[in-house]
């Protein structure tokens, strides 16, 4: 049975960032992109499948070819269990282990 998936303010603020980018040139693949990474988050309800993350208690799943890691955690109260999708990613981001980058 797959575990409901929640996108945080950060994560939603990422995409949205990767969409307004992107839409400045191309629009129509500025909407495909947003699409296959909301996509990907939501398939970690049925499989979580990233490695774990440079932050604590994480997990990254990236979206290779697309240059995006989406950072995630399984949330556990009582018997019930979510992905929560912290952030989304660009992997050319400066990105010490144990912290989120900066926001632009």
């Amino acid at each position: 049975m797959a575990r409901p998936v929640v996108w945080s303010v950060d994560a939603y603020r990422d995409t949205l960032a990767i969409l307004r980018h992107i839409a400045e040139d191309d629009p129509d693949t500025a909407e495909r992109i947003v699409d296959i990474i909301e996509d990907a988050g939501h398939r970690l309800g049925e499989r979580s499948t990233g490695r774990p993350g440079r932050v604590a208690g994480t997990f990254e799943k990236s979206l290779a070819p697309l240059p995006w890691i989406l950072c995630y955690s399984i949330q556990t109260d009582a018997d019930h269990e979510s992905v929560l999708i912290l952030r989304v990613i660009h992997t050319a981001r400066n990105w010490p282990g144990g912290t989120w980058p900066e926001s632009d």
